[in-house]
This record gives C-alpha cells, sequence and structure tokens, in this order.
C-alpha cells in the first residue's frame, strides 16, 4: 500500500470516529436531558402521591402516628425509584444498579446499623404505642414536650419551651419513656411552711377552704388533705395533697400557692424565716 492511499484511509477513520463521537454525544444529551425531565416530573409526582396518601389516611382517620409514619416511608421509597429510573434513562445497566444497591445496602447497614435499630423501634411504637401524636411524654434523657410526628428513624418532640427535637426511635423503643399524658389526672403535692407554735388545725382549715374554691381540684377522684409531714429546723413543714388534670397542673398549683401565701398572714398564721440558736460560753 502506498502512502498515496494511507492518507486518505487515516482521513477516513478520523471522521468515522468523530462522526460517533458526535452520535455519542447527541444520544447521551438527549437522553441527560430526558433523565433531568424524569426527575424532575417524578420528584413532582413522588410529592403529588405522598399527598394523595396523607389525605387517603386524613379521610379514613388513621392514627397520626401512623399518618406521619406512613407518610416518611411512601416519600422515600417513590423518590428512591424515581433515582433508579433516572439512572436507567441515562444509559446505567439495571445489573449494575442492582448491584451497586446491593453494596450500598450492606455497606450502609454495616455502618448505620443504628439506623435499622431507629426503624425497628418506630414499629415498635406504632405496635405497642407507649405514646401517639399528641400526647406529653418525658423521655430518660430529660427531654419533656407534646409529639408531634413519628417518622421512620425519628420522633419529633415539641418542648414546653417551643423548642423542636428530633429524638431516634431505637432509643425511644428500648428507653424508659414516662407518658404525662396517661391517666387522666395527677396528683400535686406542695410543702408548705408554718412557724413553730402555728395552730395547725387552723392552717389547715384555711388551706382546704381555699381548695374548696378552685374548681379545678378533682375533689370527688381522692379528697385533698393538709398533712404535717415533718419538723423541719425553723417550721413545721405541712404537705399538701390534691388531684388535678394534667393541662390544668401548673395554673392549679400557681394558684393556690398564691392563695397560701396571701390568706396565711391574714389569718396570723405566719411563715418562718431560717433561725438558729447561739449559746455564748464564757
Amino acid at each position: 500500500m502506498t502512502p498515496e492511499n494511507v492518507t486518505p484511509m487515516i482521513n477516513l477513520n478520523l471522521h468515522d470516529v468523530l462522526q460517533q463521537l458526535i452520535q455519542g454525544a447527541v444520544r447521551f444529551g438527549f437522553r441527560l436531558a430526558t433523565a433531568l425531565a424524569i426527575l424532575s416530573v417524578g420528584l413532582w409526582l413522588s410529592a403529588r402521591l405522598t399527598r394523595i396518601v396523607k389525605r387517603g389516611m386524613e379521610r379514613r382517620k388513621l392514627e397520626q402516628s401512623l399518618q406521619s409514619f406512613l407518610v416518611s416511608f411512601v416519600s422515600i421509597i417513590s423518590k428512591v425509584f424515581v433515582f433508579v429510573i433516572v439512572l436507567t434513562t441515562v444509559g446505567v445497566q439495571m445489573t449494575a444498579i442492582t448491584a451497586a444497591l446491593g453494596a450500598a445496602a450492606l455497606a450502609v447497614g454495616m455502618a448505620l446499623s443504628g439506623m435499622m435499630q431507629n426503624v425497628a423501634g418506630g414499629l415498635v411504637i406504632l405496635f405497642f404505642k407507649p405514646f401517639k401524636v399528641g400526647d406529653s411524654i418525658a423521655t430518660a434523657s430529660g427531654q419533656e414536650g407534646v409529639v408531634k410526628k413519628i417518622m421512620i428513624f425519628t420522633t419529633e418532640l415539641h418542648t414546653f419551651d417551643n423548642q423542636t427535637v428530633f429524638l431516634p426511635n431505637g432509643a425511644l423503643a428500648n428507653g424508659e419513656i414516662t407518658n404525662l399524658s396517661r391517666g387522666g389526672v395527677r396528683r400535686v403535692d406542695l410543702s408548705v411552711g408554718v412557724s413553730y407554735g402555728t395552730n395547725v388545725d387552723i392552717a389547715r382549715k384555711v388551706i382546704m377552704d381555699i381548695m374548696k374554691k378552685d374548681a379545678r381540684i378533682k375533689h370527688n377522684v381522692n379528697p385533698p388533705v393538709v398533712l404535717v409531714s415533718s419538723l423541719a429546723d425553723s417550721s413545721v413543714v405541712l404537705t399538701v395533697r390534691f388531684w388535678a388534670s394534667w393541662g390544668d397542673l401548673i395554673g392549679v398549683k400557681s394558684d393556690v400557692l398564691e392563695q397560701i401565701y396571701e390568706t396565711l398572714p391574714k389569718k396570723k398564721l405566719n411563715f418562718p424565716f431560717p433561725q438558729m440558736d447561739v449559746h455564748i460560753v464564757k
């Protein structure tokens, strides 16, 4: 083959390679544009599906705890499905996606085994119902508040000072939880100190009259009582005990203490100040 014949063949091969590259780039660009369109529409459909599922559960009046959990689950699964379709549209083989998902699941499962515990914890909470959405709870970690959402991995808690705390479901399912909303009414114990020499019967009658006037105190559950609980260094300590609804606890405690503080001195029943007798030996 002469040099004159080689040059046209090289030019022809380069032309074919460029032609193939251009065609490949056009095809990839078309697939990429299609994938972006699918991603956009898929995420919109995912959000739409999530809203439809949520409205359907609301119409059927399912429990709020179950609603938030299932909505979170549907949202995550639908988005994963959309991303798989996008990858296959771009040209990634399904076998490669399956292998990658399997490897990723294994790696994530080993690295984030606690997340699986949170999923299991969420299921335990939903089935055994130690609390539900709307309940006030206190956890072993010291968090207190109202449950707003129970999701796949976490539970959203709004504290009484209006902070939002996300608690892992695994720790909640395995830890100690106090459900403050259960039981309807709660017992309240207040300590009131009066001076030595005070007529305890009169002090008891005055405090009992204060509690009888408060309709929030549950007189039909267990009658309120005033007991002498201890003889302290500077005072006789009275325990004021009554029952009230959980939602009224803070207000009732504050009002009863304020009434005791204002009423007892008017009856010449005084609150003691700390005192100490000092004996000087010459």
